[in-house]
């Protein structure tokens, strides 16, 4: 089968899993009560107390559910990637479960969380030390880092998973900037024409057709949301995706979004903590927006539209180079 094809029905295929999974996952989180805390300071998001979360759940089952129909063959990376994406959900489950079972907006302590990061990064940077080896590529630059491979797995997972994490703050924002961002990510590993990167771009479209589903009852007003189960499986997922690929150098490119919620969030932090004032009138970015009036509906297309647009660019450059 040819790879465009296997890639839009692979879309197609978790696409509709999801769609069939929605129903169940919102009824079963109602009834279960797992529903949302809003922050005190948010103020103007206290609409949305009680909706269901955990809905990252959706994307999760239908990507792994529709990985049964294609990733038969070569396909090592391709399943490694969205086991992954499933241990940063069971990370962010936990956290979600917290947050449910005692009606608080805090759930594992921050260092809990980052434990669990760091020991997936480690694990899988010893995997794609001894096992795979990666050469990195940005444009046509080709190299190997050899055992630094160790720590720079582990940056890249704290570092994506966490940013992945700030930007889940709207209704629809990870998950429509996440799913632009995979539909061009996975055309680029695509074009690396291995058919272990070949099964890696079909996970990602896998990814992106679960998520699209989700997007269905995400954006505004959503109806769920996807919790720290979804953005930090997705997290996971991207980083995984990168670094297996030889295509981590371009996360800050094409995940720009991602990178401009966590520098902004640690701006903050930093300079409040030094001089007791804010730089932005609330962190991560999308806030700060929100709080001069733009609204949320406007943040998110310009989130998608910018992502969309240095993504179609990093495609162009690589199919040049």
């Amino acid at each position: 089968m040819n790879i465009s094809v296997k890639l839009i029905l692979a879309c197609c295929t978790s696409f509709i899993i999801g769609l069939l999974l929605i129903k169940p996952m919102i009824a079963t989180c109602k009834k279960l009560r797992a529903q949302q805390t809003i922050l005190h300071y948010v103020e103007n998001h206290s609409s949305k107390a009680g909706t269901p979360t955990m809905g990252g759940i959706i994307f999760i089952l239908a990507s792994i559910v529709g990985g049964g129909f294609f990733l038969w063959e070569n396909s090592l990376l391709g399943w490694l990637s969205l086991i992954i994406m499933f241990a940063f959900g069971i990370l962010g489950f936990l956290d979600d479960f917290l947050k449910v079972h005692f009606h608080q907006n805090e759930g594992l302590k921050p260092y809990q969380k980052l434990i669990g990061q760091a020991l997936i990064g480690l694990v899988i940077g010893f995997f794609l030390f001894y096992e795979v080896n990666p050469q990195f590529d940005f444009f046509g630059l080709t190299f190997s880092i050899s055992w630094a491979i160790i720590p720079f797995a582990e940056f890249v997972f704290l570092a994506v998973s966490n940013a992945v994490n700030l930007t889940d703050g709207l209704d629809g924002l990870a998950g429509g900037t996440s799913f632009v961002y995979l539909l061009f990510f996975g055309a680029i590993v695509a074009l690396i024409g291995t058919e272990q990167t070949n099964m890696l771009a079909v996970s990602a479209f896998l990814v992106a057709g679960g998520l699209l589903a989700f997007l269905s009852v995400n954006t505004f007003p959503a109806k769920i949301f996807m919790g720290d189960t979804g953005s930090l499986a997705l997290g996971g997922y991207i980083a995984a995706l990168a670094l297996f690929s030889g295509k981590a150098l371009l996360i800050p490119l094409m995940g720009i979004m991602f990178v401009l919620s966590a520098l902004s969030d640690i701006i903050q932090v930093a300079y409040y903590k030094k001089t007791k004032k804010r730089v932005f009138l609330m962190a991560p970015l999308h806030h700060h927006f929100e709080k001069k009036g733009v609204h949320e509906n406007r943040i998110v297309t310009i989130y998608i539209l910018v992502t969309g647009l240095i993504s179609a660019i990093c495609l162009c450059l690589e199919i040049v180079f």
